[in-house]
């Protein structure tokens, strides 16, 4: 068995709870700049007039007396130690406000994405028990109105964008300082500090518990080997949202490090701000790059440089590559990398602001050319790992230590084994309590001593970089780090009564789509119906027709999940799936692996391809 850990650098006996990191800010380094708010909206939150051309700096001295202001305002409103509240909204400054305001008194966030459909909040206010819930929108504070009379535990709605934050801290005004002292000292690192729902087997979202000291310690690994990219003066424009793990980690680690965040939930100005504010490292799911590449090679191409963008593609993979010899990149090859950056990489490098030369990417694998290509050309992308479950991050590459196509080492405090069937299997200070509310989904996750199964398959090399080999569990997860369970969406979509099988397909992919297979009897029926009773399935396939028939079951299916989860497309496979052929076990379960093998032209061509 393979086994590698990491010593912690944070006291296994007690660490600080999350909020005490805004006090220690205002105190040691009062008017650094914590946060920037592009174009400030003063309804939602009060801003002074903003300089810089709409852009507000936050100090820490004022990120502290906003976090107090919100904190006063949710105690006056009855919010108590260990209560929960929903968040739903896009990335902004108020999300980790609010946030950091609910740390503070004890309170447990609970982020909901604000793409989720109208049955996924039902669910995750109702399981969560949530006291209040904070929105961002009139349409959120609508759909929670709608369910108000189905949660019996849910209090107040708070609208950021009507005001009501505003309202809650002038309510706090007359709470007793000392009051607010005693709820703040009464936090504990044992406590919860979020509650984050994730997609479970059975398709129901499951709540995954973490804890002040499992998001401390991740954060504090982070800062640990990562110390040039997280510290005082490093900069970020978080576009992600705030309620993925992997953006809240991020959110937590710029505040311990004091460096200076900027929010935008606006993916198509992402660019300006980006252009704007100049960061030194950015967070991004690998769709970005892929994005970032496809856009390069064709505005070559619409330049008619195409061959250049080529030319320079092959040097920079080169390159790369030979920075991890032992002789390192020759006299020409260092020559010709000169060249191609002052025609090519600058211009790619620019794009993310100019001063950008690392980002850190999660959620789904990059693929080592596109790893290759950016660190050639200049940004050099470190890929990690983790699980909600791990608060999230397990390991990371580093700027010291990387090696392309593995997702890094383990972060300090983290053991990793690998089972006898391959299964990667975790334990350590990052490592969630379990489940909210399901203890059997609880235990099943862990070994019997104690170790998390991840679901993922994976090796160690002799230096303990882990290597993502593939997943036990059957979940997808999309090129901008979206999870979802398929068998829900395909069970629906199987009600269709010409519809046999449905296998989704969208891992590592931009958007979730599916195969599906005609039922034979219902086939012969329908084309009879259609007058087409000589006809097969292989020649119809694709008839706009027969198509149509399917779409309504898609449809149908995509009311219950966010956007982000919708089958996009379909394709429909020229024959049925068989046990015969090796595509179904005997239980009639589909054999995932076999069927994208076999289809695979099927599924690249969902996607663009041929």
């Amino acid at each position: 068995m393979q086994y590698v850990a990491v010593e912690p650098v944070v006291n296994r006996e007690r660490a600080p709870a999350l909020a005490q990191a805004v006090w220690d800010n205002a105190r040691e380094d009062p008017d650094a700049v914590q946060f920037v708010r592009p174009d400030p909206d003063p309804r939602s939150w009060p801003a002074p007039p903003a300089p810089r051309g709409g852009a507000l700096p936050v100090s820490c001295a004022t990120f502290r007396d906003d976090v107090l202001a919100v904190a006063r305002g949710f105690v006056a409103a009855g919010v108590e130690h260990g209560d929960r509240v929903a968040l739903i909204s896009r990335t902004r400054y108020e999300w980790t406000l609010v946030d950091y305001a609910l740390w503070t008194i004890g309170a447990v966030t609970v982020p909901v994405y604000d793409t989720s459909s109208r049955e996924q909040i039902e669910w995750i206010l109702g399981d969560s028990e949530a006291v209040g819930c904070v929105v961002e929108t009139g349409d959120q504070a609508a759909t929670v109105a709608g369910l108000q009379h189905r949660l019996p535990a849910l209090r107040t709605t708070w609208q950021i964008d009507a005001g009501d934050l505003i309202a809650l801290a002038g309510r706090g005004r007359t709470l007793d300082e000392a009051q607010l002292d005693a709820r703040r000292e009464r936090v504990s690192d044992a406590d919860l500090a979020t509650i984050v729902y994730t997609s479970g087997t059975t398709g129901r979202p499951k709540g995954c518990t973490l804890t002040h000291h499992n998001l401390y310690c991740d954060a504090a690994g982070a800062l640990a080997v990562l110390p040039q990219l997280l510290h005082p003066g490093a900069s970020t424009v978080l576009f992600l949202p705030l309620a993925h793990a992997f953006a809240r980690l991020i959110q937590v680690g710029m505040v311990q490090a004091r460096a200076t965040m900027v929010h935008t939930a606006d993916i198509a100005g992402v660019q300006e701000q980006l252009d704007r504010h100049r960061p030194t490292f950015v967070l991004a799911v690998p769709r970005v790059f892929e994005k970032l590449h496809a856009q390069a090679r064709q505005q070559a191409a619409e330049a008619r440089r195409g061959w250049l963008f080529t030319v320079a593609e092959r040097v920079a993979v080169r390159y790369s590559r030979a920075l991890d010899t032992a002789r390192g990149p020759g006299a020409l090859l260092r020559l010709a990398h000169t060249v191609c950056d002052l025609v090519a990489y600058r211009r790619l490098r620019a794009a993310l602001g100019g001063r950008c030369r690392t980002a850190i990417v999660g959620g789904a694998p990059l693929g080592t050319h596109l790893g290759h290509f950016f660190r050639g050309a200049g940004v050099t992308v470190l890929e990690g790992y983790g699980l909600t479950e791990t608060s999230p991050a397990l390991t990371v590459n580093t700027p010291a230590a990387q090696r392309i196509g593995t997702v890094g080492r383990p972060l300090p405090g983290v053991e990793l084994r690998i089972a006898d069937d391959g299964e990667i299997q975790a334990r350590g200070d990052v490592v969630f309590p379990g489940y909210w509310n399901n203890p059997d989904a609880t235990r099943a996750t862990f070994t019997a001593d104690g170790w998390l199964r991840t679901g993922d398959l994976g090796s160690l090399d002799r230096a303990g970089f882990l290597r993502i080999t593939g997943r036990r569990k059957e979940v997808i997860v999309t090129a901008a780090g979206k999870n979802l369970t398929p068998a829900p969406l395909e069970e629906a979509i199987r009600t269709h009564p010409l519809v046999s099988q449905c296998v989704l397909v969208g891992d590592g992919r931009p958007y979730v789509a599916a195969l599906v297979t005609i039922d034979p009897q219902a086939w012969t029926r329908w084309r009879s119906a259609h007058g087409r009773p000589g006809a097969s399935l292989a020649e119809l396939r694709h008839s706009p027709e027969l198509r149509s028939e399917i779409q309504p079951a898609l449809k149908q299916a995509n009311r219950a999940v966010s956007k982000a989860e919708q089958v996009k497309t379909f394709r429909i496979l020229p024959r049925e799936l068989t046990e015969a052929d090796g595509e179904l076990t005997p239980t009639l379960k589909v054999k995932r692996n076999v069927v994208a093998e076999r289809y695979a032209a099927d599924i690249d061509a969902l996607y663009g391809g041929r």
